[in-house]
């Protein structure tokens, strides 16, 4: 369906700004909503990742083209977002990390290649693999499932396609029917935002789920200039009931880290809250609670 042209759209061409860029926006939204049936394989999917990499786990992405390239988007914010060690991202890319910035013929075709990065990269029973393909034909990212899956890898495979040999190869396949695009087969477009929305809400969770998200904040995120230190503040204040002032004092004690600065300002020292945070399991709130 996704290299199918809607009748919707035949008139395109012809039509003023105004009325093509509303038709475009409503087909943006419609993309947004094929997600709704394809909650329940997310959430199957986010659990066991989070389980995996709640050690020493890499979140890995697979793709060629578009998917790759908002893939990469997606791991790269997860560092200063949640201080998630860019070390446990990596990425598998058909054409190699120059295809981000320009098409590379062919690559997407070049299955021996995908085999190649995921041996290369060492991948095993400790990582979690998402391989992303509109089509869900793409033999690259096909290959690169499979062969992760092989490994012993946690595999998820997000195709806009049914029935199609990327969700074959994934433990976990999640289907997202975005249907015809607005320009025929032009998948950045209503397939690359479902992609996007579903990448956001995944590694989301997964980081909700490993405790960096406390009460809605992203209380493991890195305070490198004005406006976040001011951020970090703010979450001090607001999760240890302080005054700003107290909440900026635990932060210069804890090295600008919300979390044990929070423990700080409730009247920890540094270490006591290092050390409650380590029996947690770095979550904020039963670290909380065991102070209490």
């Amino acid at each position: 369906m996704t290299e199918h042209a809607d009748p919707r759209y035949r008139a395109l061409d012809s039509w003023d700004s105004l009325t093509a860029l509303r038709a475009i926006w409503e087909s943006q939204i419609a993309a947004v909503a094929t997600l709704g049936p394809a909650l329940p394989a997310l959430a199957a999917f986010v659990e066991p990742a989070a389980t995996r990499l709640r050690d020493d786990g890499r979140l890995v992405y697979a793709g060629a083209g578009t998917s790759i390239r908002i893939a990469v988007q997606d791991g790269t914010e997860l560092g200063p977002t949640f201080n998630w060690p860019e070390a446990r991202c990596h990425y598998l890319i058909a054409g190699g990390p120059a295809a981000l910035s320009v098409g590379i013929e062919g690559a997407e075709d070049n299955a021996e290649d995908a085999r190649a990065q995921v041996a290369a990269a060492g991948i095993g029973p400790q990582d979690v693999v998402i391989g992303l393909a509109a089509s869900g034909r793409t033999p690259f990212t096909i290959a690169a499932l499979e062969a992760a899956r092989a490994a012993g890898a946690l595999t998820c495979g997000i195709a806009c396609n049914p029935e199609t040999g990327l969700l074959r190869a994934a433990e976990h396949p999640v289907l997202i029917e975005t249907g015809a695009e607005v320009v025929a087969g032009s998948t950045r477009m209503k397939a690359g935002t479902a992609q996007k929305v579903a990448l956001n809400m995944i590694s989301t969770q997964i980081m909700v789920r490993l405790g960096h998200v406390h009460a809605g904040l992203m209380v493991d995120m890195r305070a490198q200039n004005q406006k976040l230190r001011g951020r970090a503040c703010d979450m001090v204040a607001r999760i240890a009931e302080v005054s700003s002032d107290a909440a900026e004092a635990a932060l210069g004690q804890a090295g600008w880290r919300v979390k044990p600065a929070v423990l700080v300002a409730l009247g920890a020292s540094v270490g006591e809250a290092e050390a409650a945070l380590a029996r947690s399991g770095g979550l904020l709130r039963a670290a909380m609670a065991a102070r209490s």
